[in-house]
């Protein structure tokens, strides 16, 4: 048999080897437990993304984007066409990204959504910099970020701290730190810059999917606590987390 690549194993993933090589693959996970279970997070991590943007996928195209030329001549109309063409495929894949570059509201909540989707899942890489190194993780954090961040202490309300790592965010780096539970269920906190946010430090609510979400902006910082648990399971963490962060 061929050597493995990791491309192999994407491809798997998505299901587009030929038959042979796909059995080849599958024979080599099966006697590799550990790659095996990557390959499953890799797939719960494709639903969660499928989740959230499947349905913007799905809706129609807006009536005012159908543009009903007059008659004219077939190069000046296949010229217009193109380009409304290339036009509207790019408004639609924009529209469809994780969120423009103003991120407050709604768009912030579900790029604060997305990440946990992406990350929850892992088992073996669920964050870069694990809570044995916490003080190296907060420190590496507030330098990217250009601020003094703390880690929340969640464990009276069961949830311990795994780590953390750093994101790429539409307004520059962000800090996305992973907590978990005795039986693994998992709560993320995503913190990024917020240019010009002001101070909003009223709770709002956001629920993409499965995934709950509750989300503040603090002067020039967005805070948002994300979980598949019930809105008032987090309700009640996301409390702990603002009283321990604000100033």
């Amino acid at each position: 048999m061929n050597q493995v690549t990791e491309d192999d194993l994407h491809a798997f993933v998505d299901g587009v080897l030929n038959p042979s090589r796909s059995t080849e693959v599958a024979a080599y996970l099966a006697e590799r437990p550990a790659e095996g279970e990557r390959v499953r997070a890799y797939r719960e991590q494709n639903a969660a993304l499928r989740a959230l943007f499947d349905p913007v996928l799905a809706e129609p195209v807006p009536a005012a984007l159908i543009v009903r030329p007059a008659k004219r001549h077939w190069r000046s109309f296949a010229l217009a066409a193109s380009v409304m063409f290339a036009g509207v495929a790019i408004g639609w894949i924009a529209r469809a990204s994780i969120t423009p570059v103003s991120q407050t509201g709604p768009t912030f909540a579900r790029s604060a959504a997305i990440a946990h989707a992406v990350y929850s899942p892992e088992k073996r890489h669920a964050v870069e910099v694990g809570a044995d190194q916490e003080e190296h993780l907060v420190t590496w954090l507030s330098k990217r970020l250009g601020t003094g961040l703390r880690v929340p202490k969640l464990a009276p309300l069961g949830y311990d701290l795994v780590g953390g790592r750093l994101l790429s965010g539409p307004q520059g780096p962000v800090a996305h730190f992973m907590y978990q539970q005795a039986d693994g269920k998992r709560l993320t906190l995503y913190v990024s810059a917020q240019k010009g946010g002001g101070r909003d430090t009223a709770f709002r609510f956001s629920q993409e999917d499965r995934i709950s979400v509750f989300y503040w902006i603090d002067h020039d910082y967005g805070y948002a606590l994300s979980g598949d648990i019930q809105r008032e399971a987090l309700l009640a963490v996301a409390t702990a987390v603002y009283q321990q962060l604000r100033p």
